[in-house]
């Protein structure tokens, strides 16, 4: 019973679990969406989380980590907001929490250079089209060259890149580049795999629910028939003998 009653319980923490959403911790969210920006533009950085705290940090190369409230952005309680970008501000940014809790860094870069790459600044789900801009500061719709890992994979007339299904070969580093205008900073185009649906899950867990509850029940019977069968084969003698008692009294 108590074994039963276990299993019961693992069984409907399971189910309630995965009915409900997986806690996501806390994430960075950066406006406008991409890793590279001129000079003297702004960003603005935010932190998405149930817990309280949140701030914005960031790491830049030779440096002891910064946090917003020190005076490089200007902190508002859900933003950190950088009004003029200098070079100098490249460098990984991400929020963090008064428990401890940090979500995934992201890589942010500025230019003082007259191109950039307009790349998503967070990772992309596999299946997911993407579109890679190479910018110009004064905007035009000139060809540009676009490079993954330092190759030439592709040149468009208006300066724009297409990858209309993600998948994780299309992970890499990209640049792209305007004859007569210049040559944007790299950025890492991070690529993930989906979750698995949240009714794949219920199933899942439904599946091993009923095979933890219904293992002691299915034990228990075939213990149950294991004795009784012990017990039918240990009286047969018993009752051989009793049949041949009566044979010979009859024939008495």
């Amino acid at each position: 019973m108590e074994i039963t009653m276990l299993c019961l319980i693992f069984c409907l923490n399971t189910l309630s679990s995965s009915g409900t959403k997986e806690e996501e911790g806390v994430s960075i969210r950066v406006i406008p969406g991409r890793s590279q920006f001129f000079k003297y533009d702004l960003v603005s950085l935010g932190c998405e989380s149930s817990a309280g705290g949140n701030t914005v940090k960031r790491n830049r190369s030779g440096r002891a980590p910064e946090s917003c409230a020190y005076g490089w952005g200007r902190f508002n309680g859900s933003f950190c907001t950088i009004f003029d970008l200098y070079p100098q501000d490249s460098g990984l940014y991400w929020c963090e929490t008064e428990p401890g809790e940090h979500s995934h860094a992201v890589n942010i870069t500025v230019t003082a250079g007259s191109v950039i790459l307009e790349s998503p600044v967070l990772h992309v789900m596999e299946g997911d089209a993407v579109t890679l801009n190479c910018t110009t500061k004064t905007p035009s719709n000139l060809p540009a060259d676009f490079y993954k890992d330092g190759f030439l994979i592709r040149t468009d007339s208006t300066g724009e890149m297409t990858i209309h299904s993600v998948s994780k070969s299309d992970e890499g580093l990209y640049k792209c580049s305007i004859s007569g205008v210049g040559e944007s900073p790299e950025s890492w185009l991070a690529v993930r795999a989906p979750a698995p649906p949240p009714a794949a899950l219920l199933s899942v867990s439904r599946l091993m629910c009923h095979l933890v509850v219904g293992t002691p029940y299915l034990l228990s019977t075939i213990v149950l028939g294991l004795i009784f069968r012990d017990r039918r084969r240990a009286a047969q003698p018993d009752e051989e003998q009793d049949r041949s008692h009566a044979v010979i009294m009859e024939m008495e």
